[in-house]
């Protein structure tokens, strides 16, 4: 079987700089033969330049394969076969509307880019997949918890996959950030594969012959109560579930032969932890540095406070958040990195340089690479589209490249076995 990988919401070139060790030393960019990547789509609606196309572009060339295109609108019996299906998607709305001749519609503008990957694998029928989101997805919308993966589930069983979950948090696994995604595998169960996986039993699969406890192993301890376990005739069809399905998915679990099974688990990891001090730089340029009369205003920021608001009907009502700490400590991992990194934000990375003196700076953008686990100056490209402020908003919406790299190891594996 070959190794080959279609790329969706390609970003920046996360899965691809894991999947394939990439290394940048400032002028080359040096890629393994791991995986041939063949197809990549990446297409940003809400701005008229194209940054991470441009990245993405740069660093692995110009391709008729590499496409800057809405990908609802193309054809996906023109993406070439694939053995992998990969991508970071954006979590939003599911939800499933019927028409008056009882077809399924989308509701939801954003929400449609779950139906194009579904499109996608009907269509295509690759025969794994691997998927990244956030890790609130499991338990969207608020109204009615599960439903969004419960439909994603359905649309999987559909096709003919079997699916496993596990919500990473990178640091707890000793990369340099706090940032808890849930990564979601998927094979068909034509393949080898699903075949070896479907011997086990669903507890066995999750805790330890899954790829994620093999690759993020965890304590053989059952943390969770209630019901864990729920069969297909309770998520009949998407439509079903978007009416009525409601269940609590926990941060692991696995869907095989149309039954699934969840459970809470907890990380078992003693190994060697990269803290935020580690990935900062020695030398940076003094526009990083924090002006004195802008320093009050960041530790108001960075405070506990209690705000009176009014609600649109007029009704008031207290706002509160709690203290994050100023300066951050460089002993633990970072904080999870938000797209408005590098602004004058809450959320922004403050580094004490000097406290005495009241001498602090901003992240530098190499430093939020290194924290994602980017080679340094991956962003840093000769596009006008480019600008530094996208370069902190690339890094804040993209994923940690180490994780990627060990699951696309392993997924090596899995597919020369497949032969």
């Amino acid at each position: 079987m070959d190794k080959t990988v279609v790329e969706l919401f390609a970003g920046v070139g996360g899965f691809r700089c894991g999947f394939n060790d990439v290394s940048f030393d400032g002028e080359n960019v040096i890629e393994q033969d791991n995986w041939d990547f063949i197809w990549a789509n990446q297409w940003e609606p809400s701005t008229k330049t194209q940054a991470a196309f441009d990245c993405y572009c740069e660093r692995f060339g110009e391709s008729e394969n590499h496409v800057c295109e809405d990908i609802g609108k193309i054809d996906k019996s023109i993406i070439p076969d694939h053995t992998v299906l990969v991508g970071g998607f954006p979590c939003q709305d599911y939800s499933v509307a019927r028409s008056l001749s009882n077809e399924k519609g989308i509701e939801g503008k954003k929400g449609v880019l779950w139906w194009e990957i579904a499109e996608i694998l009907e269509t295509k029928r690759p025969p794994f997949v691997l998927l990244e989101n956030v890790d609130r997805l499991l338990r969207s919308p608020s109204s009615q918890r599960g439903r969004d993966f419960g439909i994603m589930l359905r649309t999987f069983l559909d096709n003919g996959y079997a699916v496993e979950w596990r919500v990473i948090n990178a640091a707890e696994y000793g990369f340099p950030q706090k940032r808890r995604r849930v990564f979601i595998f998927a094979y068909h169960n034509s393949t080898n594969y699903y075949k070896n996986m479907s011997e086990f039993s669903a507890e066995k699969l999750v805790y330890c012959e899954g790829i994620f406890s093999s690759n993020f192993p965890i304590k053989d301890v059952k943390l969770a109560e209630g019901d864990t376990i729920i069969s297909s005739d309770k998520f009949e069809d998407v439509v079903y579930i978007n009416d009525e399905f409601d269940f609590h998915f926990f941060n692991a679990g696995c869907m095989v032969d149309g039954v699934i099974n969840t459970y809470k688990v907890e990380p078992n990891y003693d190994g060697k932890i990269t803290t935020l001090g580690d990935v900062l730089q020695s030398d940076y340029d003094e526009k990083y540095v924090i002006p004195q009369d802008r320093l009050e205003k960041w530790k108001y920021l960075k405070g506990s406070k209690k705000i009176e608001r009014k609600k649109p009907n007029g009704e008031t009502y207290c706002y509160s958040e709690g203290k994050i700490a100023f300066p951050e400590h460089l002993d633990v991992p970072a904080r999870t990195m938000l797209t408005s990194e590098g602004t004058t934000n809450r959320s922004s990375h403050i580094i004490g340089v000097d406290e005495e003196k009241d001498f602090y700076r901003i992240l530098t953008p190499v430093e939020t690479e290194r924290i994602q686990m980017f080679p340094d100056n991956w962003t840093n490209i000769e596009s006008k589209s480019m600008t530094e402020r996208r370069r902190y908003f690339m890094m804040g919406n993209a994923l940690v490249v180490g994780i990627v790299n060990k699951l696309g190891h392993y997924l090596e594996k899995i597919v020369e076995n497949e032969d």
